[in-house]
């Protein structure tokens, strides 16, 4: 388009330049050597044709009328400002002052001398108008005259239908974008709408199995305590009181953390705040020691070593996944190596991060895979897999899989495995911030 423009102006100048080559010493002259030198620049304007398409087209209408260029660079910028704003009053507004454009600047062409103008060279004879032959016209002047006019009413419409063109092509591409959008959001809602169907019918299962098992556990629990009671005075009745009521009291717990879990699939719109981290689930003193607490009351031989430091300022999010950690790592000795003595270490400063390590001896040794978090070794298992399945139990689950995966989202690293010396270790490195 600025190609064009620049072309066609500087032809319109060249004819117009004829009638003052006589006179180089005059101030039209010189002003046809300033319009041939702007020809080149002033067609760039159209490159702002997509920000700013209306100041351009009444610019592009000035440039024509003030200087002695063909019609072609406002036609243009008008097919632009068409194309591009839709507005009934400006299209109209528009149209009107781009055939003005057009006639005044065609017949300002058609009204110059024979050998100044470019319609009287269209409508020359053949071989006359150069090498010094007077030049001759086919027709009459106002012929001239009234073709420029039509073929100016001409351009413009051609210009007109043009920018409509576009702004139509555009419309179709914008709806064909609107239509896939909207059919991808419809698929997204379909694939939600399944997946919360999944979710429902999961905690539908999850209520009607694992929550009642926990149900009955507490009421065994508590049948037991009330059964203790009667034999007042044994201390192995006390003792048996005191282990039924802790018990119910973790069954209780495992029931809400169930109805929890259950509440999350039914609701997943607010399963992220019941997400986030809680003075329960995160790496605080008191859910350490709580947690401490419930393992060693449920009978695992817990030794620890703890320096933690400035916990206060610790990530919420990293606090958390610490605290997992921890969690997952004492159910899974407790799983796979009960009656063995599990040692903790926990170290967490803002200078060093935190560093978590869990040991513990296992009696026998189960095929060892590498995780995901490092070139370490898969949780020892009891039994290796396929004796599991032979005594039709179930196989061995991945927590410490998963956990490698969440420790590794939050720049962690997370490396398990047994040692030569059948000593199954977890050790945690976790950033103070993530």
């Amino acid at each position: 388009m600025i190609a064009m423009a620049g072309l066609f102006s500087l032809i319109q100048t060249s004819f117009t330049a004829q009638r003052y080559m006589q006179n180089p010493d005059s101030g039209m002259f010189i002003w046809m050597i300033i319009s041939t030198f702007l020809a080149f620049m002033l067609p760039m304007i159209l490159l702002s044709r997509n920000s700013w398409p209306e100041p351009v087209f009444w610019i592009a209408c000035a440039i024509v009328i003030i200087f002695p260029y063909s019609p072609m660079l406002a036609l243009e910028a008008f097919a632009a400002l068409i194309a591009r704003r839709s507005s009934r009053r400006r299209t109209i507004q528009a149209s009107a002052a781009a055939l003005t454009v057009a006639m005044l600047s065609e017949i300002r062409d058609a009204i110059q001398p024979s050998d100044a103008s470019f319609w009287h060279a269209v409508f020359a004879k053949p071989n006359t108008g150069q090498n010094g032959v007077p030049i001759e016209l086919l027709t009459d002047e106002p012929v001239i005259v009234i073709t420029a006019g039509i073929v100016a009413i001409i351009e413009t419409a051609v210009a007109l239908l043009i920018g409509l063109h576009i702004r139509s092509r555009a419309r179709l591409h914008e709806a064909d974008a609107r239509a896939a959008v909207a059919q991808h959001h419809a698929e997204h809602l379909q694939t939600d709408l399944a997946s919360q169907q999944l979710a429902d019918a999961i905690a539908a299962e999850a209520h009607d199995t694992l929550a009642h098992s926990l149900s009955l556990i507490a009421l065994n629990a508590s049948a037991l305590q009330a059964e203790a009671s009667k034999l007042a005075g044994s201390a192995e009745a006390q003792i048996i009181a005191e282990k039924a009521e802790t018990i119910r009291r973790q069954s209780a717990g495992a029931l809400d953390e169930a109805h929890a879990i259950i509440d999350m699939l039914r609701h997943p719109d607010q399963a992220w705040e019941q997400l986030t981290a809680n003075e329960e689930t995160s790496l605080t003193r008191e859910s350490l020691d709580s947690l401490i607490a419930d393992n060693r009351g449920g009978g695992l031989q817990l030794n620890t070593w703890i320096d933690i430091r400035q916990l206060s300022e610790l990530d919420d999010d990293i606090g958390k996944i610490a605290f997992r950690a921890i969690q997952e790592s004492l159910t899974n000795a407790r799983r796979h190596a009960p009656a063995m003595p599990v040692s903790l270490e926990v170290m967490a400063t803002p200078s060093e991060g935190i560093h978590i390590h869990i040991s513990n001896p296992v009696s026998t040794i189960a095929s060892p895979q590498p995780s995901d978090a490092s070139q370490a070794h898969k949780p020892p298992q009891a039994e290796h897999p396929q004796d599991n399945k032979a005594r039709g139990r179930k196989p061995q689950g991945v927590g410490l899989q998963g956990l490698a995966a969440r420790v590794k989202t939050a720049n962690g690293q997370c490396r398990y495995g047994l040692d030569d010396r059948h000593i199954f270790h977890v050790d945690v490195m976790l950033p103070w911030r993530n």
